[in-house]
């Protein structure tokens, strides 16, 4: 009671308030998206996310070197191959843009940076659905067989982790199992556990060509009213195997990412979509916010909500900003 507690006291120097802060981010809880473009010879910034760029395989390796710099220990990579068709049948060639990316980044800088891939055929498909679709119905079973083949060649071309993102049922499952058989057991499994039908998504679709012909993908991704489903859908995959489980998006969804790790104790990332990135970007641009600040502010509350690690866009600019800070 006061005056006896002064909650104050503890506030009064920075050097105290560091001793004690409960949440602390760090470079090491980021991880990076990179767009690889298999149509473009030069870098190409995304119009709807200031600051962000599709690049051609063979400058992946230059703009890596720089997160290696930063201490940021890990990469999200997404590929634009320069054919599709309805089956997304160039996202399983072992040549792909992807595998290639894989084995350039490995040759260049070894065990340096975790590597992670996505693994949906909506950058693949003509369609731009993330399964084989019939009519205009997604098919849930005949695209499993797919996307265990995509994570096999993504296994196989060095990939550390593949990240299943389709919201299909049983993907972890399949994915699990054909890497075991072929030898990959130590290749992790980063689910899209409880990854929502949202708004926010909207200029990652221009960034990966991965915008849909008909519909939505409210039928396969989650109705963002739902809590207790998440739960259902992350115990799922990890009793199918997943090493660690996602919530995307971010600042909508925090409830969850506190939910699930503390109901689950399992590795939880959390994604920091281009919705959330543009938002910022764009009131920033408008001179109504700091930037850096409310950028740290966010992704600060994304680890104290619960977050061991965090996909984001901003990753460059905030480890530059904790380097400054101290």
């Amino acid at each position: 009671m006061f005056p006896i507690t002064r909650m104050r006291r503890t506030r009064a120097s920075p050097l105290i308030r560091d001793m004690i802060r409960e949440a602390v981010l760090s470079p090491r809880d980021l991880i990076y998206p990179i767009f690889v473009d298999e149509t473009i010879t030069r870098k190409r910034e995304i119009g709807s996310m200031p600051g962000q760029f599709r690049l051609p395989p063979d400058g992946v390796v230059n703009e890596i070197d720089e997160l290696c710099d930063l201490g940021i220990p890990a990469v999200l990579l997404f590929g634009i191959p320069e054919t599709k068709d309805a089956a997304g049948t160039s996202a399983l060639d072992e040549e792909g843009v992807i595998q290639r990316t894989i084995e350039a980044i490995r040759d260049a800088l070894g065990d340096r940076l975790v590597i992670i891939t996505d693994v949906c055929l909506c950058e693949y498909t003509t369609h731009g659905h993330c399964g084989i679709v019939e009519g205009e119905k997604i098919l849930n079973d005949p695209t499993l067989e797919k996307i265990a083949g995509m994570a096999l060649s993504h296994a196989r071309a060095g990939a550390d982790i593949v990240a299943p993102s389709g919201m299909m049922d049983g993907m972890v499952s399949s994915i699990r199992g054909i890497l075991d058989e072929n030898g990959y057991q130590d290749t992790l499994i980063m689910s899209y556990a409880a990854k929502y039908a949202s708004s926010f998504y909207a200029p990652f679709r221009d960034a990966a060509d991965s915008s849909y012909t008909f519909g939505d993908r409210s039928s396969y991704q989650m109705d963002p009213g739902n809590a207790d489903e998440a739960i259902r859908e992350v115990e799922l995959d990890i009793l199918e195997g997943a090493d660690i489980v996602m919530v995307k998006p971010a600042l909508s969804y925090l409830d969850l990412v506190y939910r699930i790790r503390s109901t689950f104790g399992m590795p939880t990332a959390v994604y920091s979509v281009s919705g959330e990135y543009s938002m910022v970007k764009a009131a920033a641009m408008q001179g109504w916010i700091d930037e850096t600040k409310v950028m740290y502010e966010m992704h600060l509350s994304m680890k104290r909500a619960g977050a061991d690690m965090i996909i984001t866009y901003a990753a460059k600019d905030i480890a530059r900003y904790l380097e400054e800070l101290r």
